[in-house]
């Protein structure tokens, strides 16, 4: 089965035998408002359509993908062959074939994680709420006590809602800068007093590089990585939630293949 041309592989220096992709709203057998790769199950999508596209999206990998029960907390679950879907956590890791660390997004960040060797390969889901609680930190440290000594770590940042987009309170703002003060650099003030644009992937950056992660590669913060306003490539729950009723959503996987 040949891959949709506009989902996301990643350009980053992983081993070729480490597989990732984030899939984008194209490819699938969705109808509207889910058209046409949505991949959640709690959307109220037809459950036929969802899968058939989870599917397709095994075929692709060539591994099996672990759909979690993302709550916006900090759990990191280990995954094997026996791992349910369900599994309530927003990270997973593994270091077995054949299984695909898995996140599920339409305006959230998705963080992909491996090492130099390929040793060991991790997903997050990073909101800003999970972010703000340690979630990248969470899943930077099970990676980090996996792999090789000698190996660094390598994180890809796929699509989310981008800059111009991310409109948050005061409360947003202060969460992240109670935890460091380079952190302001991230937000933009609006007219309205206690409002922000919020730039997302720049605070994953800064809390990946304070858990010793250099190497960060994907999403910039530009206008093509956001969710918001790509309409056609990208689902996203604040654009189409309250327009069309509901969203579909996208995954980004990680495998050793």
């Amino acid at each position: 089965m040949t891959t949709p041309h506009d989902w996301l592989v990643p350009d980053w220096p992983a081993p070729a035998h480490v597989k990732a992709l984030c899939t984008t709203r194209t490819g699938g057998v969705s109808v509207a408002p889910f058209d046409s790769f949505n991949l959640g199950d709690h959307v109220h999508d037809d459950p036929v359509a969802v899968a058939t596209n989870r599917a397709r999206l095994a075929d692709h990998l060539g591994a099996r993908p672990v759909f979690l029960q993302q709550v916006h907390g900090v759990a990191v679950t280990a995954l094997d062959a026996s791992t349910p879907d369900g599994t309530v956590a927003d990270a997973c890791v593994t270091t077995q074939p054949g299984v695909a660390c898995t996140v599920m997004v339409a305006d959230c960040l998705p963080v992909l994680l491996t090492d130099t060797t390929g040793a060991v390969v991790a997903a997050a889901h990073a909101g800003w709420r999970g972010l703000a609680s340690g979630v990248l930190e969470a899943c930077a440290g099970d990676v980090l006590r996996r792999q090789p000594a000698s190996a660094s770590t390598l994180a890809w940042l796929g699509p989310c809602i981008g800059p111009q987009a991310f409109e948050v309170g005061e409360e947003v703002r202060t969460a992240f800068v109670q935890w460091h003060t380079d952190a302001a650099a991230c937000f933009v003030a609006l007219p309205q007093a206690g409002k922000y644009h919020a730039n997302l992937p720049q605070l994953a950056r800064l809390r990946l590089q304070a858990a010793g992660i250099t190497q960060i590669y994907g999403n910039d913060g530009t206008p093509p990585w956001c969710t918001v306003t790509q309409s056609s490539r990208f689902f996203s729950h604040r654009r189409d939630a309250v327009r069309r009723g509901s969203t579909g959503r996208m995954a980004a996987c990680i495998h050793i293949g």
